[in-house]
């Protein structure tokens, strides 16, 4: 009779904290969410640029990409033929210049007074790998390129910043001018890449933070990605 009523006495405990769990879990309705949440994502990519907080390092990413990209670079000078003029293309934002300070003041959005504000300050500072890559390049005789989507408008702030960070010659800029509301940035790219090629050049090493500073023809002969996971340019 005394395990009985035991027995009766732990089953009717358990009905009731059964009960209660399910009392409080019919209060809470949690949708199903496919993507991650953005505050969230935005503290990992700021742990991620940081090199904090075990979300990996944005600047370590970007050395070992730059040192490949160097090796290649070092590789291909070495078996140069006679009469070889060989070019080095660079993408500018997020690859040869980091616009941190400005994604931070924007939360990672995109505002054009602001972005425009920034470029005109002319204090964007290097990314050291790219940097590397430059003087590397400029001493293996291997002339540089610069590409970028930056409007032509911001020809003379852009040339200014980029040999205040430490790039102090080019043999050509190319900024984007009036262009169709239908040409991509990759066919605007590849346009830019065409006119080094028609110059007589070699293209060996392409370097950008976008696919669409890589993708299109002409293609160099070897591309090289750098991480960017703070914004997308299709």
């Amino acid at each position: 009779m005394q395990a009985r009523r035991l027995l009766i006495f732990a089953t009717l405990m358990f009905a009731s904290v059964f009960s209660q769990s399910q009392a409080s879990s019919s209060r809470l309705l949690v949708p199903h969410e496919p993507t991650p949440n953005l505050g969230k994502w935005k503290t990992r990519l700021i742990a991620y640029h940081n090199c904090s907080g075990h979300q990996g390092c944005y600047t370590a990413d970007l050395d070992r990409q730059s040192d490949l990209a160097i090796l290649i670079l070092r590789h291909r000078v070495a078996r140069t033929a006679p009469g070889e003029k060989l070019a080095l293309v660079l993408d500018i934002d997020e690859t040869a210049l980091s616009n941190w300070d400005e994604e931070m003041q924007d939360d990672f959005g995109y505002i054009s007074k602001d972005w425009n504000d920034w470029v005109n300050k002319k204090e964007a500072p290097a990314i050291g790998g790219t940097l590397r890559l430059y003087k590397e390049a400029v001493a293996l005789k291997v002339d540089v390129f610069f590409i970028t989507g930056r409007s032509e408008s911001q020809q003379d702030a852009t040339a200014a910043n980029l040999k205040s960070a430490g790039y102090d010659h080019w043999a050509g800029l190319a900024l984007r001018g009036a262009h169709p509301k239908e040409q991509s940035v990759t066919e605007y790219k590849s346009e830019e890449r065409k006119k080094i090629v028609d110059a007589g050049y070699r293209i060996i090493l392409n370097v950008g933070d976008q696919m669409s500073d890589l993708n299109g023809n002409p293609q160099a002969e070897r591309s090289v990605k750098l991480p960017n996971p703070f914004y997308f340019i299709p």
